[in-house]
């Protein structure tokens, strides 16, 4: 499971001229899976996203986490992030999960920081979706659940 996790003043998705989510302060996280993740992976990954203090105290340190803060997040769907660049110019993404693995994952996904406390908003799966955001700091963190 990859993220790309980016601290945002807002971050809003637009699907067919329709905002399907919006949040303010917190986090647009970009997610995809690959074949072997499962639950577990997903409960990892929550639980470290939920715990990252990178939002600034009083004294401007980056030491609050998004439930110090009261943050919400914006949720989106990302199987692009399994992309193979080895061979030639056109990436392969032989190494991100199918639909019916990915999605019954998204939606754990979301409904675990729910879990959590957190608000989340969401994107389509497998929609051309347009993200509009103001990236904060810039923050930007890259989770593989390999590497935790």
């Amino acid at each position: 499971m990859r993220t790309v996790i980016q601290r945002v003043k807002y971050a809003k998705c637009t699907v067919d001229q329709e905002i399907t989510g919006a949040v303010d302060q917190g986090f647009c996280i970009l997610v995809g899976f690959t074949h072997t993740d499962d639950r577990v992976t997903v409960d990892k990954v929550v639980r470290k996203i939920c715990g990252l203090r990178v939002f600034s105290d009083p004294n401007d340190k980056m030491n609050l986490s998004i439930r110090d803060i009261q943050g919400k997040i914006l949720s989106i769907s990302q199987f692009t992030l399994y992309a193979s660049c080895k061979k030639g110019n056109r990436p392969g993404f032989t190494d991100a999960a199918k639909p019916d693995v990915a999605i019954p994952l998204y939606e754990y996904f979301n409904a675990a920081l729910k879990e959590q406390g957190m608000e989340v908003q969401t994107g389509i799966f497998g929609a051309d979706m347009k993200i509009e955001l103001c990236n904060d700091g810039p923050v930007t963190i890259i989770l593989d659940s390999e590497e935790l």
